[in-house]
């Protein structure tokens, strides 16, 4: 690498509905810190429900725009996308061992609905003339099974077909079977020098995967720019595109895109949250009378990121906020995954309305109920008598279990929820909002009533 940047090239098509193609190649490549290049092989008309019309970029013009990235910028590493014809694969292959980059190939011969995205005699090509260059292939099952003649059904021949793959010539293989293979878990197979690693990430029930295959492949390009080795590169891929699937964007008719950026918008939103639980904690520090809402155990306030997946992505205060003889302080400055209690209760919430990101617990009485009642908020509780056994054998399934029985009983996500204690559980209400500086401006409202009231 001579630039100060790593820079990878995508040779595949573009996608008009910007979800998959050299559109989601170009979003993974900047998400990740590499500079992205393009060469296009096929315009394509298409969007979340079908592609409507093809046209192939001419082998000549692909051929030139290869050689004009690489003989001025470069080229770390590159991945191939949707190549469609024969003579683009054969001109493909014919660059890549001319100027000896690594090269991720994702395949694009079979879409997840089934449909053919390769001519059935460019099959023959892909096989003799590009595989043998590629550093990794990330065939789908259903693309494993035509490359391999065996069939994909299972984790075992997940396994036999990425063994068979590799004798085709390639360095590397990862069969994706993430919406093939059955089980909890999404499950990638790499097959590399020899041994078998297993990839196992979260399976998500959604719409939003549109552009998976290309992300995951441009993930690992992007890595192998970067130095990284060929696992490390996969398993980098992996988590990316899990985060990218989780927070995708549920636009279109039928599969909408993953979102490649997840990671790098949450990052970003890291300074704004910690700001904004700051500027709660010196509301909650100016007004004395918040010292009547603080419980044994202490209080908590917490803002979680818009795409938070655990309590790492919340921001609370380590060592909570204390009663003192002139109100209530923070114990130290914000950071994120500080609070695991306070944290769970609002991702839980977040499942039900995305909106909610911040969450306060305060001590319970009947009589905080009825201020908050006064006060127009919506209130719900859940008894923790009645929780399973199952759940109550799981360190910290109580709050999400407690939050879902919570929200069902008033149909929406209330502005507070409490529960009246349980054997050696002091009683809780958990005040939540859309930010730390709004829920902080409510347990003020709370307190001035409440104390008023007891005067």
């Amino acid at each position: 690498m001579e630039s100060g940047i790593p820079r990878a090239l995508t040779i595949a098509g573009s996608d008009s509905g910007g979800g998959a193609g050299i559109q989601a190649d170009l979003k993974t490549f900047a998400a990740l810190g590499v500079h992205g290049m393009s060469a296009i092989t096929a315009i394509t008309a298409q969007n979340t429900v079908a592609v409507t019309a093809v046209q192939d970029i001419t082998p000549d013009v692909v051929k030139a725009q290869i050689e004009a990235v690489v003989s001025d910028i470069g080229v770390d590493a590159a991945k191939t996308g949707m190549l469609h014809i024969s003579e683009i694969i054969e001109v493909v292959s014919e660059e890549i061992a001319k100027y000896g980059f690594p090269t991720v190939v994702d395949p694009v011969m079979i879409a997840k609905s089934g449909a053919a995205l390769l001519k059935p005699e460019a099959v023959k090509t892909l096989k003799e003339k590009l595989l043998p260059l590629a550093a990794v292939v990330t065939p789908n099952a259903m693309e494993a099974e035509a490359l391999s003649g065996l069939k994909v059904k299972t984790l075992d021949q997940a396994k036999a077909a990425a063994r068979k793959i590799a004798g085709l010539g390639p360095e590397a293989v990862v069969v994706k079977g993430g919406h093939v293979l059955s089980g909890e878990k999404a499950v990638d197979v790499l097959f590399y020098k020899g041994e078998i690693k297993v990839f196992e990430g979260e399976r998500f029930e959604t719409m939003t995967d549109h552009g998976t295959g290309c992300s995951f492949a441009s993930a690992i390009a992007a890595e192998l720019a970067k130095g990284s080795s060929i696992v490390d590169a996969v398993g980098v891929a992996k988590d990316f595109v899990n985060r990218a699937i989780r927070f995708g964007f549920g636009i279109g008719h039928g599969h909408g895109p993953l979102n490649p950026m997840a990671g790098l918008y949450g990052e970003a939103e890291k300074y704004s949250v910690l700001r904004n639980v700051r500027d709660a904690i010196r509301i909650l520090e100016e007004t004395p009378e918040v010292a009547s809402l603080i419980p044994e155990v202490q209080t908590n306030i917490v803002m979680a990121l818009f795409n938070a997946s655990s309590y790492l992505d919340v921001a609370g205060i380590p060592g909570r906020i204390v009663r003192t003889d002139r109100g209530v302080r923070a114990s130290s400055c914000p950071e994120f995954g500080a609070s695991r209690h306070a944290a769970r209760t609002v991702l839980a919430v977040r499942e039900h309305d995305r909106s909610i990101r911040s969450g306060m617990n305060i001590r319970y009485s009947e009589e905080l109920v009825d201020v908050c009642k006064g006060l127009k908020l919506v209130v719900s509780f859940y008894d923790r008598r009645e929780e399973p056994p199952e759940v109550k054998k799981i360190e910290g399934r109580t709050t999400a279990w407690g939050a879902e029985q919570a929200i069902k009983r008033v149909g929406r996500v209330p502005d507070v929820i409490y529960h009246t204690g349980d054997w050696g559980k002091e009683p809780m209400m958990t005040i939540l909002g859309k930010s730390a500086v709004d829920i902080a401006k409510i347990a003020v409202a709370v307190a001035k009533r409440y104390t008023q009231k007891k005067t």
